[in-house]
């Protein structure tokens, strides 16, 4: 047997040492959802229980069709937030994309063991999203209500602005417009303003002696006109289905509510399509696993992302775009799960360039933003929908850039992009940092799906190079008040300014903000892109595609 070469040797153990890094990282998301799932803790899930009442995602996964797909949309929302009231698991609502009787729909349930299901600001915008993705796709929405409202001190975040409370109900109206069905479940408490979420849906269901509706509960108003009156009488089910005819169907139990709406579901009609072509699915054929191998536990280092991409698609099969040219952008076609995509990437091994010389990976240089700014109209042009693969260090500065116009090339990259018509889907691996980040399909550019890896960072620049510009910024003040700075003082402002900057550039920070969907793992991926294609399938492209204005 051949002795194995010692550069094999080193690329396996290399391999090994990534491998381990991800797995770690997997794990360690893995355990802070298990923490999250809990929602207020085990107490306070044991007090639902014994109201009879099923848990936010008890009640979702009874919904969901048994062993399907599905996605959870803001898991981590809330992370680290709010601490001074307790915290705010998942903000207080869970999310999902899935399936019931077989039809793609977005769940929203509140989480009562969480605050009673309070709306904290944050709340407001992981439930803005929920209403986002079902207008961009056409997608069934079913709300499963058990709040108690707006969380009061906190009311001014979440109250009278326009991303705040009222907005839901809003939405509400517009949906209703547009054909998109909405279908809501009073499985607890509904009040005050929040009443008015499942009269706007087009029908609603309500349980027995949990489930109540009213503007003002009992105490309120006594308070208010001095009437004794008892919540279950004011606004309970019976109230509303026989009295008031607020609701359209009274339900035995959280069960019986279910399914009720797995059998209204059932019943509704198909949307046109928007005609995303559609192949039978093929695996990679190289082991999606070594992607936690091939992918850098240390961000400075170098790889291939063709590797990546050969373990994502159908059969390991993508058509390459302009390969000798623009050599830090890949661009491609293949299919994922049968979806045909247009595949927009980073790639972060160093390249050569014939015009440029030896090109930095991870950086956008003006070929490549020309050259994925041509393929983005191409894939518009065809009717095939952009997946973005971002770990990009921003644009290549300096005098050479400067003066080949490296702005107004971005500038067309950022164009082509933002007014693509076809839907795009992003996927943070690693680095998002600064205009590369909206250039790559940031959150800011309207991504139907927006996921990151563990291993994901979204900030203007990286920790280090934060650190430095603003520790010159602090020396230099100190230094024009008269104050003497010495080297240990120098490296115990950048370790606690590095400290803050790497808190919040890791992945969580994100989630917890809602500037990303979802952290996954990478074996996740293909699922993420399939069922978001699937999704954004439902509606049908309604203008041409048209960047507008733009310098060549």
């Amino acid at each position: 047997m051949a002795i194995e070469s010692a550069k094999a040797i080193k690329q396996n153990l290399e391999h090994n040492k990534n491998e381990d890094h991800m797995k770690l990282l997997i794990s360690k998301m893995e355990q802070k959802l298990a923490v999250v799932k809990l929602g207020g803790g085990k107490k306070k899930i044991e007090k639902h229980h014994a109201k009879g009442k099923l848990t936010a995602r008890e009640r979702i996964n009874l919904l969901l069709d048994e062993g399907s797909d599905r996605i959870e949309i803001g898991g981590f929302v809330g992370d680290g937030m709010y601490e001074e009231y307790g915290g705010c698991p998942s903000g207080g609502v869970v999310i999902k994309i899935g399936y019931v009787e077989g039809k793609q729909c977005i769940v929203v349930a509140n989480d009562a063991t969480v605050k009673a299901g309070a709306w904290f600001p944050i709340t407001g915008k992981k439930n803005l999203r929920a209403q986002e993705i079902a207008m961009e796709n056409n997608l069934p929405i079913i709300y499963l209500v058990d709040s108690a409202g707006v969380f009061l001190p906190l009311q001014d975040e979440i109250f009278p602005d326009k991303e705040h409370f009222g907005r839901i109900f809003r939405n509400n109206a517009i949906m209703s417009s547009m054909g998109i069905v909405q279908i809501a479940a009073v499985m607890g408490s509904c009040v005050a303003g929040g009443a008015y979420l499942p009269i706007m849906s087009d029908e609603s269901l309500i349980v027995d002696k949990t489930g109540s509706i009213f503007l003002a509960g009992s105490y309120l108003v006594k308070a208010a006109i001095g009437e004794d009156i008892d919540n279950e009488t004011l606004g309970g089910a019976t109230t509303h289905s026989e009295i008031s005819g607020v609701t359209d169907y009274k339900c035995d139990d959280d069960t019986d509510c279910i399914n009720k709406i797995r059998a209204i579901v059932d019943k509704i009609g198909a949307f046109d399509k928007a005609g995303f072509d559609r192949k039978k699915a093929k695996l990679p054929a190289k082991d999606q696993e070594e992607i936690y191998g091939l992918f850098p536990r240390e961000r400075s280092k170098p790889y291939e992302v063709r590797d990546i991409i050969d373990r994502l698609v159908d059969d390991s099969e993508f058509t390459e775009y302009k390969k000798g040219f623009g050599k830090t952008i890949v661009c491609g076609v293949a299919r994922i799960d049968g979806w045909a995509v247009g595949i927009v990437a980073n790639q972060r091994s160093l390249v050569k360039s014939k015009k440029d010389g030896m090109q930095f990976g991870g950086v956008i240089y003006s070929d490549s933003a020309d050259k994925a700014a041509r393929f983005i109209m191409n894939c518009n042009q065809k009717k095939i929908p952009l997946v973005f693969l971002k770990d990009v260090t921003g644009f290549m500065v300096g005098s050479k850039s400067e003066h080949g116009g490296i702005i107004k090339d971005g500038a067309k990259l950022v164009s082509a992009m933002a007014n693509s018509v076809v839907p795009k889907f992003t996927i943070v691996m690693g680095n998002s940092y600064g205009a590369g980040d909206y250039a790559m399909c940031g959150k800011a550019y309207d991504p139907r799906l927006i996921v990151g890896w563990p291993t994901a960072e979204i900030a203007v620049m990286g920790g280090a190079q934060a650190a430095k510009v603003l520790l010159q910024i602090e020396v230099a003040s100190m230094k024009a008040k008269g104050e003497k700075i010495t080297e240990e003082r120098k490296k115990e402002l950048f370790d606690k300014i590095k400290n803050k900057y790497d808190s919040q550039i890791n992945p969580y920070y994100a989630a917890s903000r809602l500037w990303i969907d979802a952290i996954i793992d990478p074996l996740e991926t293909r699922k993420v892109i399939s069922m978001g294609i699937e999704a954004a399938n439902n509606k049908p492209i309604e203008k041409p595609y048209n960047v507008g204005v733009i310098q060549t």
